[in-house]
């Protein structure tokens, strides 16, 4: 039972929403060492380091054990977490051959969702752990709110994640995340016609607000000012930059010298036959043709190919042997290769050398 005092300093995980437009993706490529996973394609204007859009949930999560292991950013961004909500929708829906989320029935589909961003949200935090922060971009979406004291509804921005009021994402995002910023235009002064209406907003300027307020949703915990100019320099004092070290290799232990003995003759024994390895086998692009763009991203990097795909598919019963991928039923390769493609790597992987 150890007991401990005092601050401890640790990488952060910060939301930073607001309309589009605003430079929220200009702003999370200030922070250390950024590396991001642009889910929308909409860095393409920003001179930053990224990964190839992930074009299914499965891939998102290998592109993020990636940085795990290889520790090659100061900083993840997900750009943004609202389309990466949308590829685990995807994924959930095709692992029971569903076509949307709602056909599930007494909010179940929202449920296995709201698990589902929580082991993202999961395997988000092992990266801070390590020193890497994380960041997630979100667009922001005006709902209407009803307080419980019945003090009446208002309008107000919240995260743009989870389109049924039964989808518990964004407040799941919201307590995950150590600071919520929300970007957004402050209203400098409203022009009133000759009877007093008022009818324009005039000026404005942008800002990040940081703390809670009925109109909008945000929080930290370093005692930021309520709302600061939208640049980084004003946050950048409570964004530690942390040594993040590559992975160390286990070490053998060091070998005493001892003193040399004498040697002793033997008689020549056969060598054992050397122990077969996986082959590494070239694979042609074209060996991709036709393919869902989806699957091909999963199996380049494993160096999978079609035949190695059919093999383990026909072993298992599901189609004749030579049935080619392209013959199979859509919702198959969603349903099964993409959505449980751990296993079915593995099935190849213990096959590999036969092929």
């Amino acid at each position: 039972m150890n007991i401990t005092k005092g601050k401890i300093e640790s990488a952060k995980k910060t939301v930073v929403y607001g309309p589009e437009g605003i430079g929220k993706s200009t702003l999370a490529a200030q922070w250390p060492d950024p590396l991001f996973i642009d889910t929308e394609g909409g860095t393409k204007s920003l001179d930053v380091a990224r990964l190839d859009k992930p074009t299914s949930y499965t891939m998102l999560l290998q592109q993020i054990q990636f940085v795990k292991q290889n520790r090659p950013c100061g900083t993840l961004v997900i750009d943004t977490i609202d389309w990466a909500e949308r590829l685990v929708t995807d994924f959930i829906c095709q692992r029971v051959n569903k076509t949307s989320i709602t056909q599930f029935g007494y909010g179940e589909g929202f449920l296995q969702l709201e698990e589902e961003i929580g082991r993202l949200l999961n395997n988000l935090s092992d990266l801070t752990e390590i020193g890497i922060h994380v960041v997630l971009v979100a667009h922001a979406k005006i709902n209407k709110f009803e307080q419980p004291d019945e003090m009446g509804a208002y309008d107000r921005y919240e995260l743009k994640l989870g389109n049924k009021t039964t989808a518990k994402t964004a407040s799941l995002v919201k307590e995950w995340a150590d600071m919520v910023l929300f970007c957004n235009y402050k209203t400098i002064s409203v022009a009133t016609d000759d009877k007093g209406k008022k009818f324009k907003g005039q000026g404005g300027k942008r800002v990040i607000y940081t703390t809670h307020a009925p109109a909008w949703d945000a929080k930290n915990r370093d005692g930021l000012p309520d709302f600061v100019d939208m640049d980084y320099k004003n946050i950048e004092h409570v964004i530690k930059t942390f040594n993040v070290a590559a992975p160390v290799e286990p070490v053998a232990p060091p070998v005493t010298q001892q003193a040399p003995v004498q040697e002793v003759k033997h008689e020549p024994v056969q060598q054992a036959a050397p122990t077969e390895t996986p082959l590494t086998i070239a694979i042609d692009e074209s060996d991709y043709v036709g393919l869902p763009q989806a699957l091909v991203d999963l199996m380049k990097p494993e160096q999978v190919s079609k035949a190695m795909v059919e093999d383990v598919v026909s072993e298992k019963g599901y189609f004749p042997k030579g049935t080619p991928i392209t013959n199979y039923p859509q919702e198959f390769i969603d349903g099964v290769l993409i959505a449980a493609w751990p296993q079915v790597l593995e099935m190849i992987n213990e096959k590999r050398i036969t092929f």
